[in-house]
C-alpha cells in the first residue's frame, strides 16, 4: 500500500510540474521575430531568446498581440564588455504617423563606464519627455527585471520592482496621454552609434562583434485586444495594475533613484525649450 501510495504521488508530481510547464509564458508562443533572421534565437524550449548585433545587421521581435493597458515585465541581462555604439529596447509602441510609444533604452558605452537608461513617451506622435538614470548595478552581470506598467492613470518605469519614472495622465491639462491606440512589445538591438554614447563622440568597435543581449520571463498581464482576442487577465490574476500608483515607500524610493542616479531630465531642459517646460513639469512626478 505505501508503494502504492509513493507511485502515486510521484504520477501527481510529474502531472504538476507538467501543468506549470505548460502554463509558462513561452517566447514561441508570445513573440514573432522582426528583423535579423539568425541573429535573433529562441533557446531552451522558449524560455529565452537572444539578439545579436553585428556590423550587417542588429535583430529584434514584436509580440504577437496588441494591448491596451497592462503590466509588462521582461528581464534582460544587456551587451557585456565594450558596448559603445549600441542601442539595447524594451518598449511598446503603436503604428502610424500619429503612434504611442513607452520606451526603455540601453545605450551602451565603452568598457568601464556605465550604461545609460533611456525612458521616453510619445502620444499622437509626439515625444521629447525624456528622462535618463545610470544604475545602481551591473546590468551586464545578471538579469534584471525592467517593467512596464500602463493604465489610464499614469505610466510608471520599474527596474526589479523599483519605480524609477511616473508619467501621469494630464490630459485635462492639455498634455497628450497614450490612451486610446493599442500597442505591441517590440524588443531590438541595433547600433546607433551617430547618437548612442557620449552624443556619438564614441563609435562602435566592430572587432567585438557580434553583440549580444539576452532576454527571458517575458510577462504581459494586460488586456489583448483585436479579433478573437482574450485577455491575458484572468479573474484570479492581481490586477493591481489598473488603478497602479505610488505608496509610500514607492515614493521615497523614486525620490533616492531621481537624486542618486537620474542624469537627465527634460523637465529640466531649458536651453532646449526655451518657450517654457511642459505643464506636467509643474506638479509633482512623485504622484
Amino acid at each position: 500500500m505505501a508503494k502504492s501510495n509513493s507511485n502515486l504521488c510521484a504520477v501527481v508530481l510529474l502531472i504538476s510540474i507538467l501543468i506549470v510547464a505548460a502554463s509558462a509564458g513561452s517566447f514561441y508562443d508570445d513573440m514573432d521575430i522582426s528583423f535579423g533572421g539568425e541573429r535573433a534565437k529562441i533557446l531552451n524550449g522558449g524560455q529565452d531568446l537572444s539578439l545579436s548585433l553585428d556590423q550587417y545587421s542588429g535583430s529584434g521581435f514584436q509580440s504577437k498581440h496588441e494591448y491596451l493597458f497592462g503590466r509588462f515585465d521582461m528581464q534582460l541581462k544587456l551587451v557585456p564588455g565594450n558596448s559603445a555604439g549600441t542601442v539595447t529596447t524594451f518598449y511598446l509602441s503603436s503604428q502610424g504617423a500619429g503612434h504611442d510609444e513607452i520606451d526603455f533604452e540601453f545605450l551602451g558605452n565603452s568598457t568601464g563606464n556605465p550604461y545609460t537608461i533611456h525612458t521616453n513617451v510619445y502620444s499622437q506622435g509626439k515625444g521629447n519627455k525624456e528622462q535618463q538614470f545610470h544604475l545602481w548595478f551591473d546590468p551586464t552581470a545578471a538579469f534584471h527585471t525592467y517593467t512596464i506598467v500602463w493604465n489610464s492613470l499614469r505610466i510608471i518605469f520599474l527596474i526589479d520592482n523599483i519605480p524609477v519614472r511616473v508619467f501621469n495622465n494630464n490630459d485635462a491639462a492639455g498634455v497628450p496621454f497614450p490612451k486610446s491606440q493599442p500597442m505591441r512589445v517590440y524588443a531590438s538591438l541595433w547600433n546607433a552609434d551617430d547618437w548612442a554614447t557620449q552624443g556619438g563622440r564614441v563609435k562602435t568597435d566592430w572587432t567585438n562583434a557580434p553583440f549580444t543581449a539576452l532576454y527571458r520571463k517575458f510577462n504581459a498581464n494586460a488586456k489583448k485586444v483585436g479579433p478573437n482576442s482574450v485577455s491575458t487577465s484572468s479573474i484570479n490574476d492581481n490586477q493591481s495594475w489598473s488603478t497602479q500608483g505610488l505608496d509610500a515607500a514607492g515614493r521615497n524610493r523614486i525620490r533616492w533613484v531621481q537624486t542618486k542616479h537620474m542624469i537627465y531630465n527634460y523637465c529640466n531642459d531649458h536651453k532646449r525649450f526655451p518657450n517654457g517646460i511642459s505643464a506636467e513639469c509643474k506638479t509633482s512626478r512623485f504622484l
